[in-house]
């Protein structure tokens, strides 16, 4: 029996591409790859290291593997990844379980490291995490039915908060031919929906071509055969009137932007490093919404910045309140240490858990309001599978992405295929969950 390597992927999607980067990698040389890490010769966990929550999982998940070491199930632990490219040294001190690890500059040595691990050795493997992007292929993990298409590595927004350019380094575009090639082997295996990532995605083409190329290559991808094209992480500043005259104008683009502001206080902004102000924000989303008619938007919110005062804290609350973003991610200010966030002057993670919660109340109550709204609609639904439970389809409409938003419950008087797409009356809601039934004309 040949050399068995199990993969455990950690974190955002753009870490999910990079373990299935890893595992063809794996099976081209031969190994047996696999998710599961029981009766592994070698465990991958690829980690992210963005805030104290996901540090916190992936330490867990290692001391989890760890017991499987222990318990002879698992020979070897590697770490790759945003947590072993932060903490380089500390794990392999404080973790002695693990064996050796990679940083987010050296995923394409995973097959040498696999080697060099079961031949005793101790791999550590830190390249430049600002050169150039590799191009591997990869082993799907997500459902046959829709994938992530990452166009770019790295970040140059240096948001004070932040350590992702120090983990991920500079901003770099893949070459327009490197993405619709893979965009092509996609469409070609079956992928439906696609979503195309990266930290920023319109600052893409910038660097390699010296003007924005977000455009351009959403009229390449909408030639495919992709029934739906989802955006993940618009950069406001960034955000184009002829971006957004593309994604008005082209039904295959889905009308749900991801737009992370953070916060809308001005003075609050400024100290984040965040370009524009809440008077930009105000204008783009009003913009957006009458230029795109539909529109779902997403964004993410920290709770507790250094500069929130109260007054500030106030403002969010009254912002969200006045915008109606449809779906929110909340979280508290977690100080990392190396930002220049983390020498500021700010409250408590008592205070910042507190006001999170109350912004989270805020959310839900615009959350019940768009679910109320969209009530006897019929919306265009991507079936995932049957709930066992609640004795219903599961499904994503145009509104919700997928491991991040709810879904969609709906019964059928007919058999529905996951990965079929079938339109669905909006019938209710449950647990902030939108209900329907298949509509039939």
């Amino acid at each position: 029996m040949g050399t068995t390597v199990a993969f455990i992927s950690l974190g955002c999607a753009k870490n999910l591409v990079n373990t299935e980067q890893m595992m063809a990698l794996c099976r081209q040389a031969g190994f047996a790859v696999r998710e599961e890490p029981d009766s592994s010769d070698v465990t991958v966990i690829n980690t992210c290291g963005f805030i104290d929550s996901a540090k916190q999982e992936a330490i867990d998940t290692i001391l989890s593997v760890a017991e499987q070491k222990a318990a002879g199930r698992v020979k070897k632990i590697l770490v790759t990844g945003c947590l072993s490219q932060r903490y380089q040294k500390e794990i392999l001190r404080e973790l002695p379980e693990v064996d050796g690890i990679l940083g987010t500059g050296s995923y394409g040595k995973i097959v040498e490291a696999v080697q060099e691990v079961l031949s005793g050795g101790s791999p550590f493997y830190f390249d430049s995490i600002h050169a150039d992007i590799d191009e591997f292929d990869r082993v799907l993990t997500t459902p046959r039915y829709y994938a992530y298409l990452r166009i770019a590595e790295g970040c140059d927004n240096h948001c004070a908060y932040c350590v992702i350019p120090s983990l991920r380094g500079k901003y770099r575009s893949r070459t327009m031919e490197h993405v619709l090639s893979e965009a092509r082997k996609l469409e070609q295996g079956g992928v439906r929906e696609i979503i195309v990532i990266a930290q920023d995605i319109t600052r893409y083409g910038i660097d390699l071509y010296g003007e924005r190329k977000l455009s351009a290559l959403l009229q390449e991808l909408c030639r495919m055969n992709f029934h739906w094209i989802r955006l993940h992480y618009l950069y406001p500043d960034e955000i184009t009137d002829e971006l957004i005259d593309e994604i008005a104008k082209e039904p295959k683009i889905l009308k749900y932007l991801d737009i992370p502001i953070q916060h809308c206080n001005d003075r609050v902004l400024s100290a984040m490093n965040r370009r524009g102000d809440k008077e930009y924000l105000l204008a783009l989303f009003r913009k957006l919404r009458e230029k795109i008619p539909g529109l779902v938007l997403r964004t993410s919110l920290i709770a507790g910045l250094p500069g929130e005062d109260e007054a500030a804290f106030e403002e969010l609350c009254g912002f969200l309140q006045e915008v109606r973003i449809e779906r929110t991610g909340v979280f508290p200010y977690s100080p990392e240490e190396g930002t220049p966030a983390a020498l500021m002057e700010r409250v408590d993670s008592a205070e910042a858990e507190r006001r999170a919660e109350l912004v989270v109340d805020v959310q839900s109550r615009i959350m019940d309001a768009y679910n109320e709204s969209v009530q006897g609609k019929i919306r265009e639904v991507l079936c995932t599978g049957w709930d066992g439970q609640a004795m219903r389809y599961t499904g994503r409409s145009y509104a919700e992405s997928p491991d991040i938003d709810g879904r969609i419950y709906f019964t059928a008087s007919r058999d529905v295929s996951e990965g079929e797409f079938v339109p669905v009356r909006i019938t209710g809601s449950m647990d902030g969950e939108l209900t329907g039934e298949l509509w039939e004309d």
